[in-house]
């Protein structure tokens, strides 16, 4: 096989990234936007002694799995990896792509997976989902205009494919995107270059409450000095009756992370308001919050529902945020206590808890490595919702010497959920009793799962 080979191949199955895989010579074939069932031609890309990445070329038999996409740009844009995958099919993906990480890195067994797992929990609405999207700016001056582009990366490149809507994300947005050009060509800002490290304008941020429906837009600039800023700021709220804030972040470094460390506000407030859980929470720019506002609540009243807590309880939520699960929680238990390494989030969450009354959440910032040792309790439950890389191995290794009775592992990587399970069994003694993936993620290939685990029973041992 060589680079820009026509080949001509079955898709089989879908990877973790998205794409559809098939095998060519007994070697592994990527191909994006194709679906297990697929008869394809296709031009290799990238080749390597033992995969290989192709670019469709045309879809020769169609798969009975093949749906036509809901967006006009998904054969070229990034932002999903399946719109054209049924989205019946997506989810049982989402589900093999747990089951195939527990059996290949968790060491489990397909009958003991069997035992504990339940089918995956579906989104409600596939579309219309998003609550908060970031966009990258640029110029189009492939023919020769010089007009502004607002949207999302192309496959594999950091070339801009400009859009007015997005159907993934909460329609109420769309009416920004064109407006924002409009008025940024008015203004005459820059847009910055990442090639040269010139311009001004990177990208534009849009959060809303689902519930609420306040918006809160935010420009990230390389510098603060944005001309008129302060004139075009309540403009834009009068142009828009739900925005209610306008911020302004800067950051100035030659990198791919969106957000600078610094934000203010420019006009309104630096927050919108949402209802959570039946909680009121205040999100501002740069506030972790899950993209799938109902399906967060779906998780809240599962794990309710799972421990079944009798407001005796003391609960510790890892990893905890601004108190997404940790203050819906706290309603059900004695006490609880919330452990953040990022001040900015424990401040936020501390906020959030006076709004709502809450009194019994003591909050710690630290890392959770850091923190669980320097507990002078051993809690009922231990709440674990790391980031995609998984717990430290200090806080598994802390864990599985504890005698903490329950634990519940919230995670958004199969990979790294199955690694610190097998830890967990093996070397800790719990048990899993339950395991649920859900949807938070449609039309990509992100997959959120939840796990409930118990300690000192009889554990499920790894073949």
């Amino acid at each position: 096989m060589q680079q820009d080979q026509i080949i001509s191949l079955e898709i089989t199955d879908l990877s973790d990234s998205g794409d559809g895989v098939g095998r060519y010579q007994d070697i592994a074939i990527f191909v994006a936007d194709t679906v297990p069932g697929d008869r394809v031609e296709a031009k290799l890309t990238y080749v390597k002694p033992n995969f290989a990445h192709a670019r469709l070329e045309k879809v020769l038999t169609p798969s009975p799995h093949r749906v036509r996409s809901s967006c006009i740009v998904a054969d070229k844009c990034g932002g999903c990896q399946w719109q054209v995958v049924s989205y019946e099919y997506q989810l049982l993906s989402k589900q093999n792509q747990v089951v195939q990480a527990l059996q290949r890195i968790g060491g489990f067994s397909l009958g003991q997976i069997d035992e504990v797992m339940t089918d995956i929990i579906p989104a409600p609405d596939p579309l219309q989902y998003r609550n908060k999207v970031s966009y990258p700016l640029g110029m189009d001056r492939d023919r020769g205009e010089n007009k502004i582009k607002i949207g999302y990366y192309q496959k594999r490149s950091h070339k801009i494919v400009n859009i007015n809507q997005c159907p993934v994300q909460d329609q109420r947005l769309d009416p920004f995107l064109a407006g924002l050009k409009r008025d940024i060509r008015k203004r005459e800002w820059q847009i910055y270059d990442e090639n040269t490290h010139r311009g001004l304008l990177r990208h534009i941020s849009l959060r809303i409450g689902r519930n609420t429906g306040e918006i809160l837009l935010t420009l990230v600039t390389k510098d603060w000095d944005v001309p008129k800023l302060e004139l075009q700021a309540p403009l834009w709220l009068e142009a828009y009756p739900n925005l209610v804030g306008v911020m302004l972040n800067r950051n100035s470094d030659r990198t791919n992370t969106i957000l600078g460390e610094e934000t203010r506000c420019i006009a309104g407030r630096d927050y919108i308001e949402e209802i959570f859980a039946g909680l009121k929470f205040q999100l501002r720019a740069d506030t972790f919050f899950q993209v799938y506002t109902e399906q967060a609540e779906v998780l809240v009243n599962l794990i309710q529902r799972e421990l079944q807590l009798q407001k005796t309880e003391t609960i510790v939520d890892a990893y905890a945020g601004i108190g997404t699960l940790t203050l819906p929680l706290s309603k059900k238990v004695k006490q609880a206590i919330a452990l953040e390494i990022q001040p900015q989030a424990t401040a936020q969450a501390e906020e959030n808890a006076k709004l709502n009354g809450i009194r019994n959440v003591i909050f710690h910032t630290g890392t959770v490595e850091a923190l669980l040792p320097q507990l002078e309790l051993t809690p009922d439950v231990m709440l674990l919702d790391p980031p995609r890389k998984g717990c430290h191995p200090d806080a598994i290794a802390y864990l599985c010497k504890s005698e903490i009775p329950r634990l519940v592992y919230v995670s958004c990587n199969p990979a790294t959920l199955a690694r610190d399970l097998q830890l967990l069994v093996n070397q800790g003694n719990y048990k899993i009793t339950r395991m649920q993936p859900l949807d938070f993620f449609p039309q990509t290939a992100h997959v959120e799962c939840v796990v409930f685990l118990t300690k000192n029973q009889a554990t499920i041992q790894n073949d």
